[in-house]
């Protein structure tokens, strides 16, 4: 089985693995694919992710077969570009560039040059005839070698550099002469041998693997764990390493680099979209270093820029660089993210990928393509994230609002938001810790940044463009992000801030509007988002391909309204208890706990009942017809007891009680593990007075409902914490006699349903029994989830981020299903109380009715529907629909 794949020069092999993403990455698999379709790709290989995945398991060392077939590959390379790797006097040069299955932002930066050394650098000189662009070259390659792959501070090259520019009065890199940079090398080489205490490595040999290790070892980096997380990429996936003939495009004024999409990846319009920099190599674009230039006419003229786009100084090779993109997206048939190289004239193609976008381009992308006829509807849906739609389902700025601009950079990543000024990354992972909205601003941010970006509402950059790594990593999380405002100072020691002549200080508050890239002083009020346009598109499209009904979890008439506009279909679970903490009715609710017998109970319960009526009365009116499902108190008493000695003597007045007399009774009812305690139906069955009041303020709304609207209202009372059939038998009972009750006395009878919430894994495992009694299940995951692994989730955040990083969870177990665990009592549970009542009603209303993966596992199930908060319900009606399409 091979380890490396060559590609380019005439490569060619019947493996399909070539170009199989799990096999040679993403990069890999689409420089062979490239190849092979004729376009011009710099020949190179790549060694595979199982090689990876093997070094970092058997102790970062490297198989004799992997350095045979390195070998062998750069033959391939040598013979193709008829240069030697290490001569003197026509070297070849490489690049090494990680390139995992997906995109990841926390991998290897890229190694340019490699190959270079205090002999092959005179070689290049000579065979360019360009003693400047060889030791430029030279130096470059020190720089980012000893950063990526030795782990030396790149601060302190860029601060040789700025010295050596400050020395001779020069402003910009391009005026350095070939004498400063071979000075520069000196002193560079200089900076390693004093931070590693030994020597650059000269052995070009010596520099390809420790730039292939460096690959496989930023696998394990913290802040490629940190993406990974925050992205739910399993860790044994591994990375491959690309190795290609280098291309430049720092040979003059003829030669340049760029960055390039076939289609716009924030508003996902149908125009080429993309930066370029004339007589520069590819990561000074990126890397925010110098500001690069528009790659078209129009783009250049709308922005109101001075330099000339690409599409007017280098007509030739833009045009070629256009017929690759129409190339591109009819082969892939998507939109496509382009690196590129012109040297001397001539197009080179180093890269392409699926270009990362923001939810609004994702939806007008899929919706445009299929208009187009590039893709059909079930690939349209399957190819929008669901995740991605959270960035459309909250408030933007009110386009009345007053606005103190105080700067306007790139609008990189479209969005709002507010938030208190930080500016490091681990400042603004403690300040959100801490509940603090925070806007991160930097000068340029790294992929060290990652998990301040992540914790940030949005990100603020004072240079870099459109295709930084700020914007890509900003819209790929979708945070609206601000780059390239250069009227920004920032005082990282002073911990200060100077637009303008106006200072702030880290703490204050500013606004970012990233879709016009304005930077706002103060909090700026928001607006509702909308279901409308290719949003509402794809809805429909969703809707027409998923199988399970989507539900929310809802008990206000807001967040109802809400639900019902985001296209929910009926409520998966009303949770009465919250109804209880209004300020109006909690003195009640206490009354109740404390008193000593059930007329003291009923007398409290009296106050309450008109009350729960009226909010079932909007719920029914507001969810008009549709399902809801209803569950009855939950919670251990002790969550509504008063704490303060003010709330009891307030208490004391209202029931006559004397404080002292309500303490004690307080104190009686505390309970070691409420989690465990009593609760739920536990209630129920102790104080069967608290579910009579409930069932009879939910039968007294739907009727008075049902007789208003004419419509039909079919309550479902759900039994919390049921863990036998009795228990479940007992108050399904209650609940038919109070309706019966109810129905007599309004002279109407409707349709109820009365089921449990499985939450405990012996509910599960008795499905069979409880289904006699319950007419649907609806599994509480959440608690399900607690009580499998005897976790709490409250305390659970002390250590389950190092489960996560240890890889004994994939997944935070109350973010995504334990599907191994939790999901096979799911699976029982279903089978077994299907086996008793075959037309048994089956949902799941823990938070894991919005995550993605959970909602595959569900349909895998063959669960009717899912419940989901309510801005997760167009996230949950999509993943439903891709489900279904996958299943199918």
């Amino acid at each position: 089985m091979n380890t490396v794949y060559t590609f380019g020069g005439g490569a060619s092999h019947g493996d399909p693995r070539a170009t199989d993403k799990t096999i040679t990455g993403g990069k890999g698999a689409n420089l062979a694919e490239m190849a092979s379709i004729g376009l011009p790709v710099p020949p190179g290989f790549t060694i595979t992710t199982e090689e990876c995945v093997r070094y970092l398991r058997e102790g970062s060392d490297f198989s004799d077969k992997l350095r045979s077939d390195v070998a062998e590959a750069l033959t391939h390379i040598e013979k193709t570009v008829g240069k030697s790797f290490g001569s003197a006097s026509d070297p070849l040069l490489v690049s090494v560039r990680s390139g995992a299955r997906v995109s990841m932002p926390g991998m290897m930066d890229t190694v340019l040059n490699l190959g270079l050394n205090d002999e092959t650098v005179k070689g290049l000189a000579a065979t360019s005839g360009d003693d400047r662009f060889a030791w430029d070259s030279y130096r470059r390659f020190i720089q980012m070698y000893s950063d990526v792959v030795l782990g030396l501070d790149h601060g302190l090259f860029e601060e040789a550099l700025e010295i050596a520019k400050e020395d001779n009065g020069y402003f910009a890199d391009t005026e350095l002469t070939a004498q400063d940079w071979q000075s520069l090398v000196a002193e560079y080489k200089e900076i390693v041998a004093r931070e590693q205490g030994k020597p650059f490595p000269q052995d070009v040999t010596e520099q390809l693997w420790g730039a292939i290790a460096a690959v496989f070892d930023s696998w394990d980096s913290d802040r490629a764990k940190v993406y990974r997380r925050l992205n739910d990429i399993p860790g044994d996936w591994g990375t491959a390493v690309n190795v290609q003939a280098m291309v430049f495009g720092n040979m003059g004024d003829t030669s340049a680099t760029g960055v390039a999409f076939t289609r716009d990846p924030s508003t996902g319009d149908r125009q080429y979209y993309g930066e370029w920099l004339v007589n520069a190599q590819g990561e000074d674009v990126v890397a925010g270093i110098r500001t690069p230039q528009y790659l078209t006419k129009r783009r250049r003229e709308d922005a109101g820029a001075d330099k000339p786009s690409m599409e007017e100084a280098m007509p030739d090779a833009y045009n070629e660089l256009a017929r690759v993109f129409e190339l591109l997206e009819q082969h892939y048939k998507d939109m496509q993210d382009i690196e590129f190289t012109v040297q001397q004239g001539k197009l080179w193609m180093l890269q392409t990928r699926s270009g990362k976008r923001t939810a609004k381009a994702a939806l007008k992308m899929a919706v445009d393509m299929v208009a187009e006829g590039l893709i059909d509807e079930e690939t349209a849906v399957l190819r929008v994230d669901p995740m991605a739609l959270d960035q459309l389902l909250h408030p933007t700025l009110d386009p009345d609002a007053q606005r103190d601009v105080l700067a306007k950079g790139l609008p990189a990543s479209p969005g709002a938001a507010s938030g208190k000024i930080v500016l490091d990354a681990d400042t603004a992972e403690q300040w959100a810790q801490h509940g603090d909205k925070v806007i991160l601003v930097r000068v340029e941010t790294s992929p060290e940044d990652i998990h301040g970006m992540h914790a940030a509402q949005g990100v603020l950059t004072a240079r870099g463009g459109m295709t930084s790594h700020a914007a890509v990593v900003a819209r790929g999380m979708g945070r609206p992000c601000v780059s390239g405002a250069s009227s920004v100072s920032i005082d990282i020691k002073a911990r200060t801030l100077l637009v303008g002549n106006r200072e702030l200080k880290e703490g204050d508050t500013i606004t970012l509007d990233g879709a016009t890239g304005e930077v706002m002083y103060g909090e700026v009020p928001t607006i509702e988002p909308e279901l409308a346009g290719d949003f509402a598109t794809l809805m429909e499209w969703a809707d027409r391909h998923r199988r399970m009904n989507v539900r929310t979890n809802a008990e206000t008439p807001a967040d109802c309204r809400m639900a019902r506009q985001f296209g929910a279909e009926g409520i998966g679970l009303c949770r009465t208890e919250h109804m209880f903490f209004d300020a109006g009715r909690i003195s009640a609710v206490r009354e109740m706990i404390l008193a000593e017998n059930e007329a003291g109970r009923r007398k409290a319960l009296e106050k309450l009942l008109p009350e729960q009526r009226s909010d079932f009365v909007e719920i029914f009116t507001t969810m008009a017809g549709l399902p809801c499902t209803i569950r009855l108190l939950d919670p251990p008493l002790h969550e509504f007891l008063p704490h303060e000695d003010a709330e009891f003597a307030e208490l004391a007045e209202t029931t006559g009680f004397g404080v002292d007399h309500l303490k004690r009774r307080a104190n009686e009812l505390h309970e070691f593990n409420p989690m465990l305690g009593h609760r739920g139906c536990r209630l129920g069955i102790t104080y069967p007075e608290i579910y009579e009041m409930q069932a009879r303020a939910i039968f007294e709304a739907a009727c008075e409902v049902a007789e208003k609207s004419g419509e039909a209202v079919v309550p479902e009372v759900m039994i919390p914490l049921v863990g036998t059939k009795r228990e479940l038998e007992i108050l399904r009972k209650l609940v038919n006699d109070t309706a019966e009750k109810v129905f007599s006395e309004k002279g109407r009878k409707l349709d109820y349903l009365v089921g449990t919430m499985i939450e405990l894994p012996r509910a599960a495992l008795m499905a069979g029994e409880i289904a006699e009694e319950a007419l649907f299940f609806s599994f509480g995951t959440n608690d399900l989830t607690q009580t499998t692994l005897g976790v709490s989730r409250d305390d659970s955040a002390r250590f389950l981020a190092v489960y996560v990083e240890k890889g004994i969870f994939q997944r935070d177990p109350f973010v995504s299903l334990d599907i191994e665990g939790v999901g096979q009592l799911v699976s029982v549970a279903a089978e077994r109380g299907r086996a008793t009542r075959p037309d048994i009603k089956l949902g799941i209303c823990g938070e894991h009715g919005g995550d993605p993966a959970s909602i595959a596992f569900c349909e895998k199930v063959g669960l009717d529907y899912v419940s989901a908060s309510p801005y997760r319900v167009p996230i949950a009606r999509l993943a439903a629909a891709q489900a279904a399409l996958r299943a199918g």
